[in-house]
C-alpha cells in the first residue's frame, strides 16, 4: 500500500530544487551579492561624495537676518526648519544633523545674539560650520566697519555674541547609511526580478502544467519557490552585515540581536516585493517584458528611497512621493534599529506602511497571476 501523499514534503522538495537553481544562477548572485558589496565598497571609501551638512533651525530664529540668509544661499548647508525641537535635540546627539542655530533679530550696528550646537557624532562638519560662520561674519563686521568710516572716535560694537556647546554622540558612518540601503536594493532585486523570471519561465515552459497533473497544492508550489528565496536572501544578507561590519565598521548596537531584527526585517521586505514579482509574471506575455516592467518598479525605488543618498537632499514635493514607496520604509526601519538600537516595537510606523502595501500587491498580484 502506497503512504499518504504529503503536501510538506512536496513544498521542502520544491524548495530545495528551487534553491539549488538560485546558487547556479549567475545573475541571483550578482544582484543579491556582488552588486551591494560593490557599492558597499565603493561609498564606503569615498565616503558618500561631496559634503552636505544638515544644519537644524530652531523655532523662533529670525530667518530675514543676514547671517541666516548667508547660509541659506550656501549650497553645502541643509537647513532643516520644520522638526520639533525634542526630535532635532534627539537627531544632533545621534549625528543625524550636524548642528543646530538660533538666530536673533539683527539691528544694525549691534551685536547679532546667536547660539550653535555641533555634535561630536558630526565629525569635521561642525569646523567646516564654524568656519563658514566666521566668514560670514567677518562680512557683516567689514560692512559695518564701512559705514563707520565717515566717523571718528566710534569704537566698532561686535558683530556677534556667539554661544557655542558640543553635545557628546555616536559617529554616524556613511557605512551606517549605505549598507541598509544596499540591503533593501538587494531584496528588491532578488524579490522583483527573481519571482517574477521563475514563475513566467515556469509557466512558458509548461513546468506548472506538469505539477498539476500531480497531486501537489498550488499552494506548494508558491510556497516552495518563497522559501527558497528567503533563504537564500537571508543568508545573503547576514553575509553583506558581517563584511560591512567586521571590514568597514558598520554599526551594530546590540551585536546578535540587532542582526536578527534586521534579518526580520529583511523578510518581511522580501516578501512584499515578492509579491511585485507575482504581478508581473502574470502581467507579462514573454520573458523578453519582465526587465522593463520590472525597471518600472525598481528604478524608482533604487534612485528615491534614501538606497544611495537622503532624501533630504530632494525637493519637497518629491520627499513626498518618495515617503510613499516602500523601500523607503524598509531602509528607514533597519537604519533605526542598526545605528539607533531600535527594537521591532520601535519601528511599528514604517511596519504598518509596509504591512498596507502588501495587502495592495497582494491583492493585485491574486487578480494578474496566471498559472497556464
Amino acid at each position: 500500500m502506497n503512504p499518504k501523499y504529503s503536501n510538506t514534503r512536496a513544498t521542502l522538495a520544491i524548495a530545495k530544487a528551487s534553491f539549488r537553481s538560485i546558487l547556479r544562477s549567475p545573475s541571483a548572485v550578482v544582484f543579491s551579492l556582488a552588486f551591494p558589496l560593490i557599492f558597499i565598497l565603493v561609498f564606503a571609501n569615498i565616503g558618500g561624495g561631496g559634503m552636505s551638512i544638515d544644519v537644524g533651525v530652531s523655532k523662533g530664529c529670525d530667518t530675514l537676518n543676514p547671517v541666516y540668509k548667508a547660509l541659506a544661499q550656501n549650497k553645502i548647508f541643509h537647513l532643516i526648519k520644520n522638526q520639533p525641537a525634542d526630535e532635532m535635540d534627539k537627531n544632533l546627539a545621534k549625528g543625524g544633523i550636524d548642528a543646530i542655530i538660533n538666530i536673533g533679530p539683527f539691528v544694525p550696528m549691534k551685536p547679532i545674539d546667536m547660539s550653535v550646537q555641533y555634535s561630536h557624532a558630526s565629525g569635521d562638519k561642525g569646523a567646516v560650520l564654524k568656519s563658514a560662520l566666521n566668514n560670514i561674519f567677518y562680512r557683516i563686521q567689514s560692512e559695518q566697519l564701512s559705514r563707520m568710516q565717515s566717523y571718528s572716535g566710534i569704537k566698532l560694537p561686535e558683530a556677534v555674541n556667539l554661544k557655542e556647546t558640543v553635545v557628546t554622540g555616536r559617529e554616524y558612518k556613511y557605512i551606517d547609511f549605505i549598507l541598509p540601503g544596499q540591503l533593501g536594493f538587494s531584496l528588491l532585486s532578488s524579490g522583483v526580478f527573481g519571482t517574477a523570471f521563475v514563475f513566467i519561465s515556469l509557466r512558458l515552459t509548461l513546468v506548472i502544467k506538469r505539477f498539476f497533473a500531480t497531486p501537489v497544492k498550488r499552494y506548494s508550489i508558491v510556497l516552495g519557490e518563497a522559501i527558497a528565496r528567503i533563504i537564500f536572501s537571508l543568508l545573503g544578507a547576514l553575509f553583506i552585515i558581517m563584511v560591512g561590519h567586521y571590514a568597514f565598521g558598520f554599526t551594530l548596537i546590540h551585536g546578535v540581536i540587532t542582526v536578527l531584527n534586521m534579518l526580520v526585517l529583511c523578510a518581511i521586505g522580501l516578501i512584499i516585493f515578492m509579491g511585485f514579482g507575482f504581478t508581473i509574471s502574470g502581467i507579462a506575455k514573454n520573458e523578453s517584458t519582465v526587465p522593463p516592467l520590472s525597471n518600472i518598479i525598481t528604478l524608482p525605488q533604487f534612485l528615491l528611497s534614501g538606497t544611495f543618498f537622503s532624501i533630504t537632499a530632494f525637493p519637497t514635493w518629491l520627499q513626498h512621493l518618495s515617503n510613499a514607496l516602500p523601500l523607503t520604509h524598509l531602509n528607514n526601519a533597519m537604519r533605526k534599529v542598526a545605528f539607533e538600537g531600535a527594537g521591532l516595537g520601535d519601528v511599528t510606523h514604517q511596519l504598518f506602511i509596509l504591512l498596507i502595501w502588501g495587502v495592495i500587491v497582494y491583492a493585485v498580484a491574486v487578480k494578474t497571476f496566471k498559472w497556464e
